[in-house]
């Protein structure tokens, strides 16, 4: 028996899905040919636990997520997406999401989609099962390269390839039922679904053998699901969790894994996940969010904290090293369970701009960072010629940085060009000034950092931000911003995730638990690089999320400094995210300590240095 597609009726007419085999679901739009595959892909890699690769053309990873979720639990599908669960179907959709975060299900949607990059893919997924192409679509869309008569013809040829060459089954949905094109692709199996109210009827051809078997199925459309016609309601059972712990990355992924649905704006019921099945969880204590504590998702980390230490004997050092190694994978799991019921639902995988791809492999874009290498200048010339007296330098640092500038104004879509320029507070994104603007302040350090060049600039949204508010303070002039690219923006997308870390870092320090401290600065801190143009993180590619979180910790050190010298500190200089060196009582002006709102203080040095002698 090969791979189940979750329909018992149709996997005794086929045997199940077979290696090396290549099956075509053919449906007039609305007939079910996707539901399918979506049924196919969420057995095999939710109840079998087999990697799957799911190809969604024109599809989004929103609209597999919401599909899998109502048919899996099962909820209503409109409900779902409506974000008008009862809390029940809130716990419910909450504990499968906890299963979907460690199930091998990889799923591009990218608008680049062809079948030369499915079959690229292959080969970097281990064990792979199975491939679910969703869908081949008959008019010609010049977006999508699945789409057209010409391409839908050599695409089945070559995904009926694939399957042949790397001994896997293929499952492509189709939108037509026309049968002189059927005919004329001449495939291994074709499953052709005509639908009749709520029964789909459902013809198993196979080359040179013609038809094989006549189903009658269940659409039950409520819940997004192909069922036996003998249980249209039989729900099953909640997975249990892979055999190992393992969250997928396979070594140069154009894919993201599967994100549960977030709900719409209008009457928001934001829940998070459940630890395991359909059992409610005991009431959280307050402080957490709706109907999930703090201690959830606090929990994840600590789990993975103890799971380390029994695999390696107690051994910190080599815990440590195990945590550190996989937390990208599980900083993603962690943001996207905080993610869960949020009002807005952010776009993953958006076509990346030209000006934000890198040049070369290790190379740089074209976004400039307010990246900070500044020295007093001024001060230190007055210092070497005697005209200012000596001064000791307290050399401060500041604490997770980067945790700290997941506070920060991210765009939710994919970026829009507005060839006019502006800026809008409502809206986030990259924007182009035609010259560098100019500072002139002896004691502050360039918001925008050394880089010089001449012609115009690229800033992101945080930079932009942060220049404003110097304006304002008096300090420079308006950015002139004369062309951007933006979406509507929130400062709430990474706030759960942000307070969760924060939270939990607290308590390793008060605990004085190295090893969970190290972990969490491994999480925020590689969550943060590899977001961009990184093989090592599949969840997402934001690379303008990336710039403005970065330079939103350079914004947050640039008003420590302001506030250092509008307080009478003098400051000496400014270094990369988190190292402020000032003079004068630092602690009247800062709390001393290691939280994230706190300074310690790493050194001490005076000024003019004692020359050697």
């Amino acid at each position: 028996m090969g791979l189940p597609t979750g329909i018992r009726t149709l996997d005794d007419a086929l045997g199940g899905l077979q290696p090396g085999r290549f099956y075509l679901v053919a449906a007039a739009p609305g007939a079910g040919s996707s539901l399918i595959a979506t049924a196919a892909a969420r057995t095999s890699a939710l109840d079998q636990h087999q990697p799957v690769l799911y190809a969604a053309s024109g599809l989004t990873r929103a609209d597999i997520a919401a599909r899998i979720v109502a048919a899996h639990l099962p909820v209503d599908y409109r409900r779902l997406r409506a974000g008008r669960l009862t809390p029940t179907e809130q716990d419910d959709t909450a504990a499968l999401h906890h299963h979907l975060a460690q199930a091998p299900l990889y799923i591009d949607d990218g608008t680049d989609l062809t079948t030369d990059a499915i079959a690229e893919s292959v080969p970097d997924l281990p064990g792979l099962a199975l491939v679910v192409v969703d869908r081949l679509q008959t008019t010609e869309d010049p977006r999508l390269p699945l789409s057209g008569l010409t391409q839908i013809t050599d695409a089945a040829q070559a995904l009926a390839h694939l399957a042949r060459t790397h001994e896997l089954p293929v499952l492509a949905a189709v939108d037509t039922d026309d049968p002189r094109l059927i005919a004329a692709l001449s495939l291994d199996i074709t499953i052709t679904l005509t639908r009749d109210a709520d029964q789909i009827h459902a013809t198993v051809a196979e080359r040179d053998l013609g038809p094989q078997a006549t189903l009658t199925l269940h659409a039950d459309l409520a819940h997004a699901r192909i069922t036996d016609p003998a249980t249209p309601y039989a729900s099953p059972t909640t997975p249990a969790p892979p055999p190992t712990a393992s969250l997928h990355t396979p070594a140069q992924p154009p894919q993201a894994p599967l994100q549960a649905p977030t709900s719409p704006p209008q009457e928001p019921t934001p829940t998070e996940p459940v630890p395991t099945g359909h059992t409610a969880a005991p009431p959280p204590p307050e402080g957490g969010y709706a109907n999930r504590g703090y201690s959830y998702f606090t929990g994840m980390i600590t789990r993975a904290v103890d799971e380390a230490l029994h695999d390696h004997d107690g051994d910190i050092a080599a815990a440590t090293e195990a945590l550190v190694k996989k937390a990208v994978p599980n900083a993603m799991a962690l943001f996207e369970a905080t993610r869960v019921g949020g009002n807005y639902e952010h776009t993953v995988y958006p076509e990346t701009l030209e000006f934000l791809r890198k040049k070369t492999k290790d190379g740089a874009d074209e976004i400039w960072e307010g990246r900070h290498n500044w020295t007093n200048t001024h001060l230190m010339d007055a210092l070497q010629n005697g005209t200012h007296p000596p001064i000791t330098v307290n050399a401060l640092d500041t604490n997770a940085s980067f945790l700290s500038a997941f506070k920060t104004h991210l765009p939710i879509g994919a970026l829009i060009h507005d060839p006019h320029g502006g800026f809008d507070p409502k809206r986030s994104g990259i924007y182009r000034l035609p010259t560098r603007p100019t500072w002139h302040h002896p004691h502050l350090p360039d918001p925008i950092g050394n880089r010089r060049e001449d012609g115009p600039v690229l800033l992101d949204d945080a930079t932009i931000r942060l220049l404003i508010r110097c304006a304002r303070l008096g300090l420079c002039e308006a950015p002139h911003i004369t062309e951007r690219w933006t979406s509507g923006a929130s400062e709430g997308l990474l706030e759960k995730f942000r307070r969760v870390l924060t939270e939990a870092r607290k308590k390793a320090i008060e605990a004085d638990d190295t090893m969970t401290v190290e972990y969490i600065k491994a999480m925020y801190s590689k969550f943060t690089s590899t977001i961009g143009e990184s093989s090592v993180n599949r969840d997402i590619r934001r690379p303008d999320w990336m710039h403005i979180i970065r330079s939103q910790a350079f914004a947050n050190l640039w008003y420590k400094s302001h506030r250092a010298h509008s307080n009478g500190l003098t400051v000496v200089r400014v270094r990369g995210t988190d190292e402020l060196h000032v003079a004068g009582d630092w602690r009247t002006v800062f709390t001393e300590g290691r939280l994230t709102t706190q300074m310690k203080q790493k050194d001490q040095y005076p000024l003019p240095r004692k020359s050697a002698r």
